[in-house]
């Protein structure tokens, strides 16, 4: 067994556990009136509620305790020191010095003057763009823009321009386009003109299969509809650390804008990545989106364990994983505008801590990650909810909504909102056989119907959710939130002692991918398995 799981810490976790799986937090909540007062923390507009989570003081207690024998702190310090805590590629993981407001050294040198020169760069290209300056090869205005990538070079930026719709400045349509089957960029350039068209290639490397794939089709069509060879730069930039492959695409080198190799992808909205924000809600609205960012960072760098947010968030995953063994982990924003913040919140916490090995290589004996999904509400009360609510698993949940909402219309707003007060109360306190029986009653019931009915209609409660209330989502409300969720990723990698920022997991089907295009290309017959030979043999029959 692991060093982990045979601590004090995590044996008296296990200990607790065995008693409050007896309780339910109905009893809990009729025996302490306070209990919001005492599981609620708040960040300037931001409230989090985990009073409906399975837990009591004992409970936050003993996981303060696990943190520190986990030395949280710490590794908290190391990351916003630029320690190369990213081991298996030497590297430092430095997002947050992409929202910092003073010097962040990365062995010895302060990265900032390269952060400022990026974000300028930034800021000169939207305000060219935005003010007709810049325009396309006919001296057309630019009306959409086109970002080109995948990952983190795609999620971040689309959920982030989608979440913050009403901030978009008028005149400029973004669309996003990452997966490879041609059906997504055929859809996306059907409508539009090339002459007022403006793509963002987005890759590192500038060698990504998909991406790479996207923007030559890309390329083509602007050829193909007037757009010249020399009209290129005008209408393609790059988001790359590769200069020679960006020109030999065609584009301007002063066009490339600049990330680097601390900043992984899933991390990198706040950087140059998050180019199709700033010119589709102004840089001053993005520099309120990473101020909101580094906001959440002094909080989670500063605030007490046991009055830190991501802490909190984070060490409730682990009692849920690790101790009621929770698979499974819904977000559930009631703001239609968020509707691609669970598929973001997904990559950030899969990809960073799906991981089946230790920081020293050993194999875990214990649950790391959990699936992340969801749906906004409250079109996901008329899918899943039934299994949140009378399913055999238990499935914790993130409920996350505005006080205020940017669209008043009717009561619309009052309504999403009681929807989702009454979806925690009800997974909270359920319905037991006396209260249907009884409501059965009062509805004129047979005792004959009743039997029949009152097993179909008890609801079990005790099912855990933390809510997430917020004024408003502004830009900088959305980066405290996007924030808070990168650090209780790593909080919980602390925990499980895992590198959260590489992701080794997505290589090897990219190598047998690029093993089958090769053998394709000469045409070759590969040695598979005879799943995947049959599987090859009747697509390229049937192709």
């Amino acid at each position: 067994m692991s060093s982990l799981i045979q601590s004090p810490a995590w044996l008296a976790l296990q200990q607790h556990q065995s008693l409050m799986a007896k309780l339910s937090m109905r009893d809990l909540f009729h025996q302490d009136s306070q209990r919001f007062d005492k599981f609620s923390l708040t960040f300037n507009d931001i409230l989090l509620d985990y009073a409906k989570q399975r837990i009591n003081r004992e409970t936050v207690d003993l996981l303060l305790t696990l943190a520190h024998q986990q030395k949280l702190g710490d590794w908290i310090s190391r990351l916003f020191a630029g320690e190369k805590i990213n081991a298996t590629e030497h590297r430092a993981a430095l997002h947050v010095a992409l929202r910092s407001d003073h010097a962040v050294l990365l062995d010895g040198v302060d990265v900032m003057p390269d952060i400022k020169r990026v974000l300028k760069q930034m800021e000169r290209f939207a305000i060219a763009i935005q003010s007709g300056a810049r325009r396309g090869y006919s001296n057309k205005l630019f009306t959409d823009v086109v970002n080109i990538g995948i990952g983190g070079s795609d999620l971040g930026p689309a959920m982030v321009a989608d979440a913050l719709r009403p901030y978009q400045l008028n005149g400029l349509t973004p669309h996003f386009v990452s997966n490879i089957d041609g059906a997504q960029i055929s859809d996306t350039l059907r409508h539009l003109d090339p002459a007022t068209t403006l793509f963002i290639v987005a890759s590192k490397t500038f060698t990504t299969q998909e991406t790479l794939t996207n923007a030559h089709s890309a390329r083509q069509w602007f050829l193909s509809n007037d757009g010249s060879e020399q009209a290129i730069a005008q209408h393609f930039v790059a988001v790359s650390t590769n200069r020679p492959a960006v020109q030999a695409f065609g584009i301007d080198p002063d066009n490339m804008f600049e990330f680097w190799d601390w900043v992984g992808g899933r991390y990198s909205l706040w950087s140059a990545i998050g180019l199709p924000i700033a010119l589709t809600i102004g840089m001053d609205n993005f520099y309120s989106l990473l101020q909101g960012a580094q906001g959440m960072d002094r909080h989670f760098a500063t605030a007490p364990l046991d009055k830190n947010l991501p802490v909190m968030l984070g060490l409730l995953g682990i009692w849920n994983i690790n101790f009621f063994g929770a698979t499974s982990h819904a977000v559930l924003p009631y703001d239609q505008s968020m509707q691609r913040f669970p598929a973001y919140l997904q990559q950030l916490d899969m990809e960073s801590n799906g991981k089946r090995t230790t920081r020293d290589g050993e194999v875990v004996d214990y649950a790391t990650g959990a699936i992340v999904w969801g749906e906004p509400g409250t079109n996901g009360q008329h899918a899943f909810y039934q299994l949140l609510h009378q399913g055999t698993q238990t499935i914790p949940a993130d409920f996350l909504a505005p006080c205020q909402s940017h669209h008043l219309i009717g009561d619309h707003h009052r309504l999403l909102l009681a929807n989702f007060f009454a979806q925690t109360e009800a997974l909270m306190m359920g319905k037991n056989a006396q209260e249907v029986s009884s409501e059965l009653e009062s509805q004129g019931l047979s005792a004959a119907a009743i039997e029949q009915l009152l097993p179909h209609k008890i609801f079990p409660g005790n099912r855990p959710t933390t809510s997430i209330l917020f004024k408003k989502l502004d830009p900088q409300t959305l980066g405290a939130l996007i924030a808070l969720y990168e650090h209780k990723v790593f909080v919980q990698s602390v925990i499980w002692n895992i590198n959260p920022f590489d992701q080794w997991g997505v290589e090897l089907g990219k190598q047998l991918a690029g093993k089958i295009l090769m053998e394709w290309e000469h045409h070759q017959t590969g040695a598979h398995d005879s799943s995947t030979s049959g599987l090859i043999r009747y697509f390229k029959t049937h192709q």
